[in-house]
Parts: structure tokens; C-alpha cells; sequence
């Protein structure tokens, strides 16, 4: 059988009209559509977490840490995997996207037993929060406002995968500052950051307006990113009062959406700027 390729536009034309069905997120996640990310499988999520941790210089000194991940997505994955090595999680997301079956859970628990570790005992867990109170984790799902509610000073480590594009451009630089606000004195952020445009790995979000695509038909329909391009980010997390540390940045060999196709604000950048695909940061 012949494998159907849904063109970009297509995708967004889609993503429109099946976010206004109302049969609620998790209809659309056990149909495959709207996910938000791959938490919800053991290896990506073990991987994922020792990334970070180790980019971040603590994958070997985690006891008694607090370990917020921004934008955890469909899985409180974290949350097993830093109580395991003695750590406390608090995730923190826009939404409520938890997938409510807890077996992915009981899979993860063994991969981390099997990988050497003692995640808590999840096999009396009935429910997502039966998981939450075992690994003494929070679980917050009202974005900026949920960051504000939390004390200042009192994180040790933040962290997040292919999360800060999707923050609404609005409400970044306020975000980059609660998470230097909750941040300890020698605490530290690692991020791992994708401008490709989530609609089949190009820029087709840079051909709209800033007033098209920061309307609510696109910004709540499943496929938004903030646009805000790789230097243009780090300058909002420098004002936010990081010191920024680059790591690894990705680059197209050339730009997947011609120039001539963006809108006006985009089409003015450097293509060196353009060119960047995805980059990790270290924030302190």
C-alpha cells in the first residue's frame, strides 16, 4: 500500500478543523493525532532525562535534587525516573495531557530496576496520582500561572525537550524569568530547542504574518511554535538574567523553504540565522 504524504498546508488545514471537534485531547492522543511528544516510551524517556542531567553536569549527584521539567507533554515519565536516582519532580505544562493509562509506568519502573535504579513501587497505582503521591511529585498544568505559584529559589535543575518553541511568544520572556526566579543560586536550565516548524521539518510557519499566526484559529489548533528564531531566543534568556552557555546547534545544509516564500519579518534574516534547525542551552 502506498504511503500518503500530507503536504504542510494540509496539515494545518486538518490540525484547524479536527482541533474544533469537541471529543476532547484524549480522543485525539489514542488515535495517534495532536501528541505531544514520545515521554510515554521507557528508552526515549530514560534518554531524554540522563541528556539533560548529564549536559546539566548532575546525572551522578541527583539525591535529594528538585528536577522541574517544562512542558512534560503525554507523560510524567520524569517524575518515576528522578525519584529513582533519590531526585523530586515537579512537571510543569500548559495543559492537562497526561495519558491516563498507567501501564506505559509499570514498563518504565522495570527498564529502570533493569538498568540498575530504584524507582518507587508503583504496583498498587491505580491512577495517574497514585503514581504522583508514590514519587512525591507534583503535576501542574496551568503553564506561566502554575510557575508563579511556585517558591522562589527553590529548584535545582530545569529541563525541557523540544518544549520552549511552542511557548507563546507573548508569554516568553515572563517564563524565561519565573524559571531564573524558581532557579537555586547554582542551579542550573538545560534545554533542548527545534525551530523546524513541526509540520514536516521545514519553515513553512515563517510564511504567515505575526497577525495570522498569532491569531487564536492558529494558536489553538495543535501545530503553533512561537517562531522566535535561535539568536533572538538566547538574547530573551540573557534578559531574563541567564548566563547562556550554546551547545550543540544544528544547521540545514540550505534553507528548506525558499526566501522568497516567508513573511516580510523573516525573510530580512541572515540565512546563517535561517539555516539553524534546532540547538541545546545551558542557562545558570
Amino acid at each position: 500500500m502506498a504511503v500518503v504524504t500530507v503536504p504542510w498546508w494540509g496539515k494545518i488545514g486538518a490540525k484547524i478543523i479536527l482541533s474544533r471537534i469537541s471529543f476532547g485531547y484524549a480522543v485525539w492522543q489514542r488515535l495517534g493525532l495532536f501528541r505531544h511528544g514520545q515521554m510515554d516510551t521507557s528508552a526515549y524517556a530514560i534518554s531524554v532525562f540522563n541528556s539533560h542531567m548529564e549536559k546539566a553536569g548532575l546525572k551522578n549527584s541527583l539525591q535529594g535534587k528538585i528536577i522541574l521539567e517544562l512542558g512534560p507533554g503525554d507523560s510524567i515519565a520524569s517524575a518515576i525516573i528522578a525519584r529513582a536516582y533519590g531526585a523530586r519532580a515537579i512537571l510543569v505544562d500548559a495543559g492537562a495531557f497526561v495519558r491516563s493509562d498507567i501501564a506505559p509506568y509499570l514498563d518504565l519502573a522495570r527498564a529502570l530496576v533493569q538498568a540498575g535504579l530504584t524507582p518507587p513501587d508503583l504496583t498498587n497505582c491505580s491512577t495517574i496520582n497514585d503514581i504522583l503521591v508514590r514519587c512525591d511529585a507534583q503535576y501542574m498544568t496551568g503553564g506561566l500561572e502554575s510557575l508563579r505559584q511556585l517558591p522562589a529559589a527553590t529548584v535545582d535543575i530545569i529541563f525541557s525537550h523540544a518544549v520552549l518553541e511552542h511557548v507563546r511568544r507573548n508569554q516568553f520572556l515572563d517564563t524565561m524569568r519565573e524559571c531564573r526566579r524558581l532557579l537555586k543560586p547554582d542551579g542550573v536550565c538545560s534545554h533542548q530547542v527545534d525551530l523546524s516548524d513541526h509540520l514536516g521539518g521545514a519553515l513553512n510557519n515563517l510564511r504567515f504574518s505575526e497577525a495570522v499566526w498569532e491569531s487564536a484559529l492558529f494558536t489553538k489548533s495543535g501545530f503553533y511554535t512561537n517562531r522566535i528564531q535561535f539568536s533572538a531566543m538566547l538574547d530573551y534568556c540573557r534578559q531574563a538574567g541567564f548566563q547562556v552557555q550554546v551547545g550543540e546547534v544544528r544547521r540545514w545544509e540550505t534553507l528548506p523553504t525558499r526566501r522568497n516564500k516567508l513573511a516580510k519579518e523573516f525573510r530580512v534574516l541572515a540565512e546563517d540565522e535561517l539555516r539553524v534547525s534546532g540547538f541545546g542551552v545551558i542557562l545558570q
